[in-house]
């Protein structure tokens, strides 16, 4: 039996491995990406709260991930307070990606141009309906190439969920290759389907592009 016959048999636990990375990958990012922004809001104004979210999205960008994972998993049960493997990877890709979604979208936001800004204020928009209406939208078109980098670091941060036990690709992989010891082979499998993943990332990421053209928010 070849090394690719033996990878053939085991598609179905790599089959798995896929499905439990993609759904970690899409639910993360999508509560990422929103808490991200509420952050940018939040920050909008200059309060005591901003200060703290300010301070918080400072720690979680010094934090190294497999750190954030390992306390979240291992550092909480001492407090009483226990969670799945998968939740608490869900969590760390959420909180930590959120803070880099935030600074990202904040660094555009202070060379936005104030004129559309002022304007919107002139004709009665209040706080939250501007942030929606015409930053944000803004904001995203702009940071579209710095958003498309983080989000294939967030799929590349689902391997490290191996280590606290989630099983996912990286896990699926390790898995086959302890069991017949065809690391090679294993880890090739696995890294055409990262690549591929990526791919289709960049490629909605230009359709995003494209229909942003479209509507003018490029030329703003």
């Amino acid at each position: 039996m070849t090394e690719w016959t033996i990878l053939w048999e085991a598609r179905a636990l790599f089959l798995d491995g896929l499905l439990a990375t993609l759904g970690l990958f899409a639910l993360s990012i999508l509560c990422a990406f929103v808490l991200g922004c509420a952050w940018v809001f939040l920050l909008e104004e200059r309060n005591r709260l901003s200060i703290v979210v300010r301070g918080w999205i400072n720690l979680m960008r010094t934090l190294p991930f497999l750190i954030l994972a390992y306390l979240l998993y291992y550092g909480l049960p001492e407090l009483g307070l226990r969670m799945s493997a998968w939740t608490a990877g869900l969590l760390a890709l959420v909180i930590y990606h959120a803070a880099y979604f935030a600074e990202i979208l904040r660094g555009s936001r202070l060379v936005l141009p104030e004129g559309y800004i002022e304007a919107a204020k002139a004709h009665g928009f209040t706080p939250l309906r501007l942030y929606l209406r015409i930053t944000l939208p803004q904001l995203l078109i702009k940071t579209r190439p710095l958003l498309g980098n983080q989000l294939i670091i967030a799929l590349k941060d689902t391997a490290f969920l191996t280590i606290i036990t989630v099983q996912e690709l990286t896990a699926a992989a390790n898995s086959v290759q302890s069991t017949y010891f065809i690391p090679t082979q294993a880890f090739v499998v696995v890294i055409v389907m990262y690549w591929l993943i990526s791919i289709c990332l960049e490629l909605a990421l230009k359709r995003a592009g494209r229909f942003g053209a479209r509507r003018g928010f490029d030329h703003v």
